[in-house]
């Protein structure tokens, strides 16, 4: 299945450059795998939004998950923005690099009371909540701690948000959020709810999300919720829409939408609400403003694939075996060669750590540098030790210069936390 064409790729004129660094400068210093962040793209990014929002009561609360490293964190922290965190260790992350607890809001299913507690002393904006037993469960510890909680209900809005099934949130099948019914109980009841103020909606329907559709129809439902329980009696402060938006991993096929339209269907659902609108993006702002930089291996010929094996593998990037998701994968090479198709692979001991399959790129050779686009999100986040292989480099360029922000882990490091079973106790 190898096939040489005649046809050629230009070659550039001058090395890759990011942010004004070059990057096989940059690879030869740090080394590789490592994964290589633009400051400036996402300040470019930041500004966009913000530019977008003005003159609508809103807060902007970055997806921690996308990418939780300090550096990352202290751009967000530096352009006034929160945090969306659905767990304690990124609470504690947010709180290290500069971000008020007064702009984090907390999500996810599954929070322990450990967790609920320790965002209640650091005086957390807002719970999200998402089942009647985490909605009890706050009351108790808030009730314990004589504080209040401000909390929003994650509706279920059954929704499809057009995008990979892994990453889908808002269907009735997803584990996330409640129903619209179930809501309104919980509304209905909230006279009971001595140390919780159930005063908020959120919504969050997925991810990677290419068309306004599902997010016009999500937040329309949320919108008229939003007015049954105003005529209701039920004052609503606070409307969470979520995040999810798509950026591009595929040159000429993906094509996200405009971040000024997205904010147009938000304040067109939204009109007539005179609350606070929080926003959590996270892909949107750091996904294309990062690459991972990996060299070749070997090109290993097989009877019926030629394979191009990487220094990085799914430890680094977990996205292609997890989700079959596509990223551009660019050769840095100096010189016009020709293209050639591979399997694009990496050493670990699975046949899932797999980039790119039947992929046309410039012939490749031992040692040549390679970028993977776009895994500023759900890159460095979703990294693993598997194979005992040490977590890699993380790089912010800002301009023409460089810092390492992350360290590549020593097999010491890896291994800080394991020690012989010596000392034996009785349970």
């Amino acid at each position: 299945m190898t096939a040489t064409t005649a046809r050629a790729v230009p070659a550039s004129a001058d090395p890759a450059i990011l942010d004004g660094v070059d990057l096989s400068a940059l690879a030869r210093r740090v080394g590789t795998p490592c994964h290589v962040y633009s400051a400036s793209a996402i300040r470019q990014r930041i500004a966009a939004l913000q530019s977008a929002l003005h003159g609508l009561d809103a807060q902007v609360c970055y997806a921690v998950k996308a990418n939780s490293n300090l550096a990352i964190l202290q751009l967000m922290a530096d352009a006034g923005f929160g945090a969306d965190i659905v767990s304690g260790g990124e609470l504690w992350r947010c709180l290290h690099a500069g971000i008020p607890a007064a702009r984090v809001v907390f999500s996810g299913v599954g929070k322990s009371a450990d967790e609920i507690a320790d965002a209640l002393h650091a005086g957390v904006a807002r719970f999200n909540v998402e089942s009647a037993d985490e909605l009890q469960l706050l009351q108790r510890i808030a009730g314990k701690r004589n504080v209040t909680a401000h909390a929003s209900v994650r509706i279920n809005p059954d929704v499809d948000a057009l995008t990979h099934a892994k990453i889908s949130t808002g269907k009735s099948e997803n584990k996330f959020g409640v129903g619209i019914d179930e809501a309104r109980e919980w509304f209905a009841a909230s006279a009971r709810l001595t140390h919780v103020r159930l005063d908020g909606l959120h919504v969050h329907i997925g991810s990677q999300m290419l068309s306004l559709d599902p997010i016009r129809a999500a937040l329309q439902r949320t919108a008229g919720f939003r007015r049954e329980l105003a005529d209701a009696g039920h004052a609503i402060h606070s409307i969470d829409v979520g995040g999810g938006l798509g950026v591009c991993y595929r040159a000429g096929q993906d094509h996200p939408v405009a971040i000024e339209d997205y904010v147009t269907v938000i304040r067109e659902a939204l009109a007539g609400f005179n609350g606070r609108i929080l926003l959590e993006p996270g892909r949107w702002l750091v996904a294309e403003a990062g690459v991972l930089l990996t060299r070749v291996i070997r090109i290993k010929h097989g009877r019926q694939r030629t394979f191009l094996v990487l220094d990085a593998a799914m430890t680094d990037l977990i996205r292609p075996s997890l989700y079959d998701a596509w990223h551009d994968i660019v050769p840095l090479a100096h010189h016009e060669r020709l293209l050639q198709t591979y399997d694009v692979v990496g050493p670990v001991c699975e046949s899932s750590d797999t980039f790119a399959r039947d992929r046309a790129l410039p012939r490749c050779e031992a040692g040549d540098l390679v970028m993977i686009k776009a895994t500023g999100a759900y890159g460095a986040s979703m990294a693993s030790t598997f194979n005992s292989r040490p977590l890699v480099a993380e790089v912010l360029l800002d301009q023409g210069r460089y810092a390492v922000v992350r360290r590549r882990q020593s097999l010491d490091e890896m291994v800080a936390g394991e020690q012989p079973a010596q000392n034996w106790e009785e349970p």
